[in-house]
């Protein structure tokens, strides 16, 4: 969100240099972050999956297990897509933006964050406005700063949401287990499938 702010006000101001840098420096930075969080996943899936429900009973440990596991194989494609996405809208095709975002669920949602990122790796190739070259992915410095803070406030709305989720997960967990019927190990697992 943040290159995709900075790119319209490079673009407003002719800066065709800055615009076409930050989209590089957005995917170099997107690709290592992505990368790193997936390694992060898999190391700490465990304690991951307690803090948001996964472990409530066997039966649910091991479908969330499994689940989890796909879908933190496509994080790279998944950020990867996310990230282009406004950057694509911001160089004038926000249909092709719409088009690229369709998928499924689990193995589902892995394949349709492939494509995401297949069809944004082919639109950066024929962006309309912006032309990328090789220096456009060397990382730069000064300009980093500029659009990592404009993406700031994107960022801390996905990440509150992401806590105040992990945080109702658990009071499911909490007072469901206080219940006599949902507090049985064969019934744990209805306050979470409920709430989601």
């Amino acid at each position: 969100d943040g290159c995709c702010a900075f790119v319209s006000i490079a673009l407003g101001r002719n800066a065709r240099e800055d615009a076409h840098k930050s989209v590089g420096n957005a995917v170099v930075l997107c690709v290592v972050s992505s990368l790193v969080l997936t390694a992060v996943y898999l190391i700490f899936s465990e304690p991951i999956l307690a803090l948001f429900g996964g472990t409530v009973n066997e039966e649910t440990h091991v479908f969330a297990k499994e689940y989890f596991f796909y879908i933190t194989l496509g994080i790279p494609f998944y950020m990867f897509g996310q990230a282009m996405n406004p950057v694509i809208r911001s160089d004038g095709s926000p249909k092709f933006a719409m088009i690229a975002t369709v998928s499924g669920a689990a193995v589902a949602t892995v394949i349709g964050q492939v494509l995401t990122a297949a069809l944004s790796i082919w639109y950066l190739r024929h962006m309309k406005v912006i032309t990328l070259e090789k220096g456009s992915f060397r990382l730069d410095g000064k300009l980093i700063p500029k659009f990592l803070v404009l993406g700031l406030t994107s960022f801390l709305a996905q990440i509150s949401l992401v806590i105040s989720m992990a945080a109702v997960q658990n009071m499911c967990m909490k007072y469901g287990a206080k219940d006599p019927i949902f507090g049985q190990p064969e019934y744990a697992q209805i306050p979470l499938a409920v709430l989601g």
